[in-house]
């Protein structure tokens, strides 16, 4: 990757010139990259975090937000292969775990390079996915955005924060409603699928359905807490689940292509 080429799509806190794997982290609905600064900079010393910027808020609150997945996942596709030099994982919660399931595969379907674990969190799998109209209606997905937990509550109560924060929360709500999963097992790549006991959204058969999605393992990891479980108590806990996972981790295909 040459880090001259500027890429509004990622963003890498912490660069880490001799790391040996990279963690790509796909932000949750309404959310920004910053949100995932703490687990970027927590990994271990040989793993490098980036992580992906959508249009539409902070550095890029000018940029049209996308309202549909083809039109987020296409070039972010093409964004990602400034990190295809490397052996990488993709961690997405929430909205961010389809994304990231989105972008697995494209690749593969182009024959891009895969990443070597999927890490979906706070999302059921693809087959209990459901449509959703909330992004037609203000007070019901403002109310949704304040009751999953995701945000100070203080800065919520701020003035001009809620009309600030809905155009992005419009698009991605919009997004994540109006999108179909594929049906059916067409990944190759291991899954490991993390969720908050107390997460109203996801329990264990939504996530255990992600099963379905892959040929290759699946685990189940819990965490004590919410949707937003990563925010709360349990942000060490994930912590040190992620470092001893990427500490155990030994690449299999150097080469890291389609093995579908």
């Amino acid at each position: 990757m040459s880090t001259d080429v500027p890429n509004p799509w990622l963003r890498g806190y912490f660069p880490r010139p001799r790391a040996r794997l990279r963690v790509v982290f796909f932000p949750h609905g309404g959310g920004s990259a910053s949100f995932y600064r703490p687990l970027a900079r927590d990994l271990p010393d040989e793993v490098e975090g980036w992580v992906v910027q959508y249009p539409g808020r902070e550095d890029r609150i000018g940029d049209p937000c996308c309202t549909d997945m083809p039109g987020l996942v296409e070039p972010l596709a093409k964004a990602l292969a400034y990190l295809d030099d490397r052996p990488v994982w993709f961690f997405g919660h929430s909205m961010g775990a389809s994304v990231a399931h989105e972008i697995t595969r494209l690749l593969g379907a182009v024959g891009g390079r895969l990443p070597e674990r999927l890490v979906v969190s706070g999302r059921p799998g693809p087959a209990r996915q459901r449509p959703d109209d909330k992004h037609l209606d203000d007070e019901r997905l403002w109310d949704d955005v304040c009751s999953l937990g995701g945000t100070d509550e203080q800065l919520l109560r701020l003035p001009g924060v809620r009309e600030m924060a809905l155009p992005a929360l419009r698009a991605d709500y919009r997004l994540v409603g109006t999108y179909r999963p594929p049906p059916g097992r067409d990944l190759s790549v291991p899954l490991s699928v993390c969720y908050g006991t107390e997460d109203p959204e996801v329990g264990a058969e939504d996530a255990a359905a992600w099963a379905a999605a892959t040929s290759a393992d699946t685990e189940l990891v819990r965490f004590p807490g919410g949707h937003f479980y990563l925010r709360g108590d349990a942000q060490a806990e994930l912590t040190g689940w992620l470092e001893q996972r990427l500490r155990g981790h030994a690449p299999t295909d150097p080469a890291g292509r389609n093995r579908g």
